[in-house]
């Protein structure tokens, strides 16, 4: 049998079909970023903004108004953004006449947010920039650029200051919108008490506990490839399918961010979030219709019909591990427990393998096996959907052992698209049907970079957008967050509690411990390496 796999082009992207204009247009508002001159305001916020001034997404009318202590100037912070914009990754194409259009509507006030003269300066600077607007139109985005531990105090600051007051009614004008970064929670305890403080301030319309993951052109993708293509529904299932694999995996190290790791892991970092969103997008029933409700109400159910990991069962159906040193494109890098602020004698994981079963009428029996490491092979992230072996008999013993069977391969980085695999018969008249039939594996692959053009829009410009229409689909629900936490807490404290005597670890630059490939053999599986 041939072993390689070919791979047959999707149809050209001449073929396909070309994207409309229907540009979705927001009201006017003033976004304001609490840590504007934080890491994650400069590498992220603001290019998302910028490009979405550059695809004309940004509303006439809207301002960005910053607030950090350090202070600062309106040119200052204009000249900061700037010199960010210019340097992220995310820009391919810095155009000066955007940025001259922009720049006037970006303005910063220097406040200390433990204070309540801080919200005092902000609620003045406030009003100064939302006098040029009906008072309908004073509509208010409050983006918590912040470290986690302060989000308690700042929501509630918002609410009692008056800036940001409840509002029943997601129709209600001006509207008032407060955008919570992950991690929500360090657990589900603090999660729940984080939950139940905003919920007591805030209506849930007006909240958006934001994970960039879903903003991902590709994992939005996830949805209309399953509902919108009667090919794959009728055997996305039990039936047909006999397990899934979900990797992300990450080239790059904690880095300088080894005393949030130690708190966080892997867990914490990736599992609780990414990872669960990518599972119940893969495995949700279908939507009565495309509301944010709708699709959240289905996310949850998937998150409730998960096997909770019993203490008895954790040694055989989760792997952890931490990286050792090894080689990243050819240049030597430090284990974990060598890297800055991580703890010699830590066990904590930077690696993560978990089987999880989902106990309804569609999954029952199907295993889903979920995995994400620092210092891996390859940055990638993939869900393969690996089909039942067909009964081939006919072809032969031999032929059956040798055939590979059916994967669906749905990229969402960094080669964004999707694969299918399947078996032809090998050409050649010497390979006639009957016993030995030569069958060889090919790939029917489909890029978005092909077929749409270079265009990838960042995440947190299609999550900004979404906050200013009020679409909250792509965004975490109070019970969805809980929901996920009750699947992971289990095995953060059993792991926390039962130390390893030795902990595995796997060389940088590979795809992971021998642990894991155990974990998978249980079950007559193997990983298979992401394309």
């Amino acid at each position: 049998m041939t072993t390689a796999t070919h791979h047959v082009a999707a149809r050209s992207s001449s073929a396909l079909p070309r994207l409309g204009d229907q540009r979705r247009q927001a009201e006017p508002c003033t976004i304001v970023i609490l840590g504007a001159n934080g890491d994650l305001a400069k590498r992220k916020l603001l290019p998302a903004i910028y490009q979405l001034a550059k695809d004309g997404l940004l509303p006439a009318g809207c301002d960005v108004l910053g607030m950090a202590r350090g202070p600062m100037d309106d040119d200052g912070f204009r000249k900061l953004m700037r010199d960010a914009v210019r340097a992220s990754d995310e820009i391919s194409d810095f155009d000066d006449n955007v940025w001259h259009e922009l720049a006037p509507r970006m303005h910063y006030v220097t406040g200390d947010l433990n204070e309540p003269d801080g919200y005092k300066q902000l609620g003045s600077r406030l009003e100064g920039i939302e006098t040029q607007r009906e008072s309908d139109a004073r509509n208010r985005l409050f983006y918590l650029a912040l470290p986690p531990s302060v989000f308690p105090s700042i929501v509630k600051s918002l609410s009692e200051s008056g800036l940001a007051p409840r509002t029943r009614e997601a129709e209600h004008r001006p509207w008032y919108r407060v955008v919570i970064e992950k991690p929500f929670g360090h657990d589900l305890a603090t999660a729940r008490e984080l939950n139940h403080l905003v919920l007591d301030l805030f209506s849930e319309c007006q909240l958006y506990r934001i994970d960039h993951y879903l903003g991902k052109e590709t994992v939005q993708s996830i949805l209309v490839f399953r509902f919108a293509n009667a090919i794959f529904e009728p055997i996305w299932n039990r039936q047909s399918i006999e397990h899934v694999q979900i990797t992300v995996a990450e080239t790059v190290g904690v880095e300088k961010r080894g005393k949030y790791y130690e708190e966080a892991g892997v867990i914490r970092d990736v599992f609780q979030n990414h990872l669960l969103q990518l599972l119940t997008l893969t495995a949700m029933e279908p939507p009565a219709s495309m509301t944010a409700d709708a699709v959240r109400d289905e996310k949850v159910k998937v998150l409730q019909s998960l096997r909770w990991l019993r203490e008895d069962e954790i040694d055989r159906s989760a792997v952890r591990a931490q990286y050792a040193a090894g080689s990243i494109s050819s240049k030597r890098v430090p284990a974990y427990r060598d890297e800055p602020d991580v703890s010699p004698n830590s066990f904590t994981p930077t690696y993560a393998a978990v089987q999880f079963s989902v106990d309804n009428w569609r999954w029952t029996g199907v295993p889903f096996f979920v995995r994400s490491g620092k210092r891996m092979a390859r940055r990638v992230s993939e869900i393969a959907v690996q089909f039942r072996q067909p009964p081939v008999l006919m072809f032969g013993h031999e032929t059956r052992q040798q055939m590979t069977p059916n994967v669906l391969a749905m990229r969402i980085q960094p080669n964004e698209g999707a694969s299918l695999s399947f078996q032809v018969k090998a050409p050649g008249a010497a390979y006639q049907l009957s016993k030995g039939t030569e069958v060889a594996p090919v790939a029917m692959d489909f890029t978005y970079k092909e077929a749409f053009g270079d265009h990838n829009p960042p995440a947190y410009e299609t999550l900004l957008l979404d906050v200013m229409l009020g679409d909250a689909t792509l965004f975490t629900r109070s019970d969805e967050v809980e929901a996920a936490w009750r699947v992971v807490d289990p095995l953060i404290k059993y792991w926390e509690r039962n130390p390893p005597k030795t902990m595995p670890l796997y060389e940088a630059g590979t795809w992971g411990p021998a642990e894991a490939d155990r974990l998978v053999d249980l079950r007559g599986v193997e990983w298979r390496e992401p394309e």
